[in-house]
């Protein structure tokens, strides 16, 4: 008997997807629930379980890109699992004998990554032994191959083979197919600057109110709410105060309608392996700040594991995105329609500025708000940051709402 490997249903808006890797090979046997392969949608990629346990048999390449309901496989589940062979038990009877002598002369244990995480580690060029397993009986996951640093030993093999590749004066070139999350990008970006009348308005933040609160609880919050605090939800915080206050920031373009939000669903920007993504935080107006720090904290580790839903990036009415984290001093960040408006962040660096008629060394931080000026007005845009920036400057306003 055989059981069909089909593309699964992601979401309604999702008609085709990108086969992008088999973890099994053909012919090998699965466990039922075990990943077979990996695919990747317009926003996000998953892994695809086997449904029942039996062998493999692929019958589309790593790379298509198929039809939602396509065939891409059978399992045989009329196969039996393989045993070890004959010839093979001596052996393995006297390899569990070494084992514990093994172990005991060995201060580390390394374990084989699954297929999945040991593409990461190639991708990032670091060795497995380099990487310590928080799977079960110690074994390497995704996710730790993702936290993972290139090792010490990687960058010594990578520079032999480059002494040996690289020849001076030469001109090599290489191209890949572009990531069907990489063209949604990109065909994003280009529809949000054709189709929207964008302009940015800056402002500056003197960020040390604000560090000084977060340097004096930042233990006391850890410590009673589970997650540290950060800039985002103290930003995330600002801008649904001041989104209350100027409602046309929180507000779409519907053909000859404008639809307003009396919610505030907030995207966060996270850049992972494959491209940017973004998120969406649900009604963040009434979230204190540790639920928006648990939130965000729950959807950036679903990112960056590729394990994010069409569903949890839909339906956003505002974005948030730092390239402060990146170095980044000044951008104009680009709308991610159909939303109206969004925040960017940058990096802190102490600047001397005037205050009080002295001039004194503060962390400033550069604002900037790229708007659709065909829904929000100059003084609109330029209140709604000007009041971000009085909030974030006196953060007890958060708290007192005022």
């Amino acid at each position: 008997m055989s059981v069909e490997l089909k593309i699964p249903v992601i979401g309604e808006s999702v008609t085709e997807v990108t086969l992008s890797s088999w973890l099994k090979k053909d012919g090998d046997y699965v466990a039922e629930g075990e990943a077979v392969c990996e695919i990747e949608s317009d926003k996000a990629s998953m892994e695809l379980p086997a449904p029942s346990a039996g062998v493999l048999k692929i019958m589309a390449e790593a790379g298509s890109e198929l039809k939602i309901g396509a065939k891409i496989g059978e399992l045989d589940t009329s196969a039996a699992k393989p045993a070890t062979s004959a010839k093979e038990a001596p052996a393995a009877a006297a390899v569990a004998k070494v084992a514990p002598v093994a172990a005991a002369a060995s201060s580390k244990v390394v374990n084989a990554p699954g297929p999945a995480a040991r593409k990461i580690l190639d991708e990032k060029g670091v060795s497995p032994e380099s990487v310590s397993g928080s799977g079960k009986d110690g074994r390497i996951t995704k996710e730790d191959a993702l936290n993972s640093t290139t090792s010490k030993a990687a960058p010594v093999a990578m520079a032999a083979k480059a002494s040996v590749a690289v020849v001076p004066g030469a001109r090599a070139m290489r191209s890949e197919k572009m990531s069907r999350l990489r063209k949604t990008i990109a065909t994003k970006l280009v529809e949000a600057k054709n189709t929207t009348a964008m302009l940015t308005t800056f402002n500056e933040v003197d960020m040390y109110e604000l560090m000084n609160l977060r340097k004096k609880y930042k233990d006391a919050f850890t410590k009673k709410h589970g997650v540290g605090l950060g800039f985002m939800s103290l930003f995330t915080k600002a801008v649904t105060v001041a989104l209350k206050d100027f409602p046309s920031v929180n507000a779409q373009i519907n053909g000859d309608e404008i639809i307003y939000h009396d919610y505030a669903d907030i995207g966060i920007a996270v850049s992972t392996p494959k491209g940017l993504v973004v998120p969406v935080v649900r009604n963040a107006e009434s979230m204190s700040l540790a639920q928006i720090e648990k939130e965000i904290l729950a959807l950036a580790t679903k990112a960056r594991d590729g394990k994010i839903t069409i569903e949890d990036m839909q339906g956003g009415t505002f974005s948030i995105t730092n390239g402060g984290v990146f170095g980044s001093m000044l951008s104009t960040p680009i709308i991610n329609i159909p939303q109206s408006a969004i925040l960017g962040m940058h990096n802190i660096i102490e600047r001397p500025i005037a205050l009080n008629g002295q001039v004194v060394i503060r962390p400033m931080m550069y604002l900037a708000l790229s708007y659709d000026h065909r829904i929000i007005d100059g003084r609109e845009s330029v209140s709604f940051l000007k009041q971000v920036k009085e909030l974030l400057e006196d953060p007890s306003r958060l708290l007192l709402d005022v």
